[in-house]
């Protein structure tokens, strides 16, 4: 029975996706076996650094990728927030199965929501992007950083004495690790739009043709659609990780919606654009997420993603 080696990270929720992505391959090729090997990353082991600082793009994804390059593994799977949008030569994205949710949840032992958090409230989140959308609607939040795993920063945020007065975490992650008892709000779109690939995995292999038919039957063509359409709104930007920026794009009959907000690291400001056109495949939905970029840095974007010193 031929095996295919899958890398991940050791959290529960990385671990979470990646038996998921398993389960899906073995139930398509019922002839293949599965296994997986636990890759610590830079973003597991550095935990006391704001990320940012840690090291911005592939944090969590440059030693699986090295292990890919390798041949230790066959495939990775991540979270596509989490993977660069440019990807290291010989490798690519295989298949991206259906999206969960990609909104954000505000968590709050005191059950406090976005309406009724006190004036300085204490938020923490280790994401530019959700602190500069936060600081923009509530100057007069405190935002405090927040690292670890999902299950880590729970504790840290249910706490009775804990430092924060509520927490941001992704919708999917909690769903997923059926932690969704804990969430005190989930954040509209609107006020909160969400990373570019928020909610996707993405399998990520060499770029080989048996890999690819393997891994075809997971790719799910819609999510394919929107994410990349906010990843290209992001590369067009010249973004990474540590860059405020989202996108939320989704796909009703031939038309593809894309919103895109670049904010300011304090809040001070925040720009809004949007587009919707006809689609034809993955390249056309590249093409309108970068376009809208372009409009973005006509209006001012450049100066909010690479302030002057």
């Amino acid at each position: 029975m031929p095996v295919i080696r899958f890398g991940t990270r050791g959290s529960a929720l990385a671990l979470w996706q990646t038996r998921h992505v398993m389960a899906l391959l073995e139930a398509a090729h019922p002839d293949i076996h599965t296994e997986h090997l636990i890759i610590q990353t830079k973003g597991d082991q550095v935990l006391d650094t704001p990320l940012p600082l840690v090291g911005g793009k592939g944090v969590f994804t440059a030693e699986l990728e090295s292990a890919l390059h390798e041949g230790r593994i066959d495939c990775a799977v991540h979270s596509l927030k989490d993977l660069p949008t440019t990807l290291p030569d010989g490798l690519t994205i295989a298949a991206l199965p259906p999206r969960a949710s990609a909104a954000d949840v505000l968590i709050s032992r005191a059950g406090y929501t976005m309406g009724s958090l006190p004036h300085a409230a204490r938020i923490g989140t280790s994401s530019t992007r959700r602190a500069a959308q936060l600081l923009y609607a509530r100057p007069d939040l405190h935002i405090v950083n927040i690292r670890g795993n999902v299950d880590t920063r729970l504790q840290k945020a249910l706490a009775g004495d804990g430092d924060y007065d509520a927490i941001l975490l992704a919708h999917a992650g909690l769903e997923r690790l059926g932690r969704l008892d804990v969430v005190t709000q989930v954040l509209s779109i609107d006020a909160m739009l969400p990373a570019p690939g928020q909610g996707a995995i993405a399998v990520q292999t060499r770029s080989d043709p048996a890999l690819a038919a393997l891994f075809a039957p997971l790719h799910h063509r819609e999510t394919a659609l929107a994410v990349t359409a906010e990843r290209a709104f992001l590369a067009g930007l010249g973004g990474g990780c540590s860059v405020p920026v989202a996108a939320y794009a989704t796909v009703s009959g031939d038309a593809l919606h894309v919103r895109g907000r670049v904010n300011a690291p304090d809040g001070t400001a925040q720009i809004d654009v949007g587009q919707t056109a006809i689609y034809a495949d993955e390249r056309t939905a590249y093409a309108v997420g970068h376009g809208l970029a372009q409009t973005a840095l006509s209006q001012g974007a450049a100066a909010l993603v690479e302030p002057s010193p």
